[in-house]
Parts: C-alpha cells; structure tokens; sequence
C-alpha cells in the first residue's frame, strides 16, 4: 500500500499508494492538499461541472490503527466540508463507494446522492433463475436519490449485496455468470490479469447475459424503472461484448469492458437492433412524466414475474417482466396503450 518516493531535496520516505504506483494517496489532513482540493472542485464548476464524482471516496481519510475504509467521523468531516463547497456552487456531488449496502444508504439518509451498485447482481440473479424476490425487496427500500448502474468502467460489484442475497444466492450467481456468460473466465478476474478488488467481476454486462439481447433489454428495462437516474455505460450503450484482444494484450481484467471503439464501430453498431431497442427505452425514460425522479414505485414478484409500476400524479407506467422466457411489456395505464413491444 505505499512505496519509497524519492523527493527532490535528496531525502526518502514512505507514500500511501493505496491502488498503484502511479496513483498517489493525498493526505487530506494536510491544509495545502484541502487548498489543493478547493481550487480543484472550483475549477471543475468554473468549468460548468454540473455532478461531481469523488472516486473512492471511502479510502480518503487514513489514520493509524483505524481499517483506512470509511473511517468516522473524519470521512464525513471531509464529505460535508467538499459539499458546502459544492453547493454554494450548485453543484451536486457523487461519492463513488464499493461496500455493503448500509455505507451508501447513510449517505442517502444524510441528503446525499449515491450509487446503486447492488442493482447489477441483483438484476442478474432475478434474471438467471427467474426469482425476483431479492431484486424486489432491494427496489423497495432503496433511495430516490441515486443513480442507477448495471455496468461501469469496473467490475460487477459483489460486496455490494452481501445480506442482500444470502452467500449461497451470491455464490450461485457466480457460478451461473461463468456458465451463462459470453467468453468469460474466472482468471480473468484474478491476480493473473492484475485485478486488484477481489470484490468485483470483470465482464460486459452483455456478455453476462450470453449476448442474449431481449435479456439485455430486459435489464435495462428493470434499470430505467427503478429509483434514481439510470446511467448507462458506453459499451453498454452499445451492447459491447467481452474484448479478449484488448484483456490479452494488457494483461489488466478490467479491459474486457473498456474496448476503445473507431468511429466506425459506432455507426456499425447503432445498426444493430438491440442498440435500437436500447435507445427507444432511453427516450421512454427520458420523456414519460411517469418517471418523475420523486414519483412512487410499486414492484411485486412472483412466479417467475417481476412487475414495476412507476407513478407520478395520474401518469403510471407498468413493466410485466416475465424472468423465466425473457420478454417484457411496457404498458401506459393512464392511457391503456401498449407501448412495449414497440415494433
């Protein structure tokens, strides 16, 4: 966690490094990296940064004899300092955290934006074995006040639903992640190909879903009905598969979903039906009145059905998903239209 720098003046000491060499730990204790920090975050919002990420901010405070994760009260000493900051400005910001699921709920239940990173596992569980239940009780009770992910630059989080799922659920996902999944292999997500979290799983969440594209839609589907403003990936955007050159070629896990596509693989791929799909969902959920960030959310699962009721005033959208064949309808309640499938 920390190598030997050498320092202009001649003289060595040890520097925290907590993920690489090349990602050197601040020291937030220090009054020249918080003026560091200030001038950096006004910076950005000088720059019309609307939502400002803090990456890992979980690993920010550091002190002897503490775990060096999340340690009060200096963490939220420092997270209400950045956003006092921020909101004179007015700019949200985006504490980005891997853990169990009760760390980012205190951030929610103390007004702070965060991530749903259970959502992934969660959803691919439910759509494995056609069991909705878990995925149903975590649509329940998390925030409104999130945003919503099923892939990231990263890996699938694991950590993030333990007590979610039992162990036995989350170790049967895993499993059914290397049977059903498109290319993948468990070393791709060992230190073998430089993965550094052992808590995360390196793969597209396309090829998670053995490249199955009413799966895919289903997901997304799920995705853009729950709490939050859902955020898409781009390989995700354009249903990416697994790029085993790029893993094969840099040796690093997480690029099996970081494929750097030419201008030209775009356009190919807009082609694609599924991208097509993709982005008629995306405009539903960014245009229904139904999705109104402080609406309500109805889920109910059973028989192998999850179904997601959105309401805001008289507007209500329903999504009947049926886990078990793969396909899903999308249905206007106020108006008793039929709006999924649309083709």
């Amino acid at each position: 966690p920390y190598i030997e720098a050498h320092f202009a003046d001649g003289t060595e000491d040890k520097v925290w490094c907590t993920f690489s060499e090349d990602q050197i730990d601040l020291d937030v204790s220090s009054p020249k990296v918080l003026a560091f920090i200030d001038r950096t975050l006004d910076d950005m919002a000088d720059h019309s940064a609307s939502v400002i990420r803090l990456d890992a901010f979980a690993y920010a405070v550091k002190k002897p004899g503490g775990s060096c994760f999340f340690e009060a009260p200096e963490i939220w000493q420092l997270l209400d300092r950045i956003e006092s900051r921020m909101q004179a400005r007015g700019v949200e910001i985006l504490p980005e955290i891997h853990e169990h699921y009760t760390i980012p709920l205190s951030l929610a239940d103390r007004g702070y934006w965060i991530y749903d990173f259970a959502l992934p596992v969660l959803t691919l569980h439910a759509l494995y074995t056609g069991d909705g239940q878990h995925l149903a009780r975590w649509l329940k009770m998390c925030p409104k006040h999130q945003y919503t992910t099923l892939d990231t630059h990263d890996g699938l989080g694991v950590v993030d639903v333990r007590d979610l799922l039992p162990q036995e659920e989350t170790d049967r996902v895993l499993d059914l992640l290397y049977e059903k999944g498109a290319n993948l292999n468990r070393k791709y997500s060992s230190e073998e190909y430089g993965n550094l979290d052992i808590y995360q799983v390196n793969t597209t969440y396309y090829s998670a879903l053995g490249n199955d594209d009413a799966r895919y839609l289903m997901a997304r589907a799920i995705q853009f009905f729950a709490p939050g403003i859902p955020q898409v990936y781009y390989v995700g955007l354009l249903a990416g598969e697994n790029d085993l050159e790029l893993l094969e070629r840099t040796r690093n896990g997480r690029d099996i979903n970081r494929h750097g596509y030419t201008l030209e693989e775009i356009e190919e791929n807009q082609k694609r039906s599924v991208v097509q799909d993709l982005r008629w969902l995306m405009e539903l959920r960014n245009s229904h009145p139904a999705f109104d960030l402080e609406g309500e959310l109805d889920v109910t699962a059973d028989d192998g059905h999850l179904c997601m009721l959105r309401r805001s005033g008289d507007e209500a959208l329903e999504l009947d998903c049926d886990l078990v064949s793969g396909r899903f309808t999308i249905e206007d309640r106020k108006r008793g239209n039929r709006l999924w499938p649309y083709r």
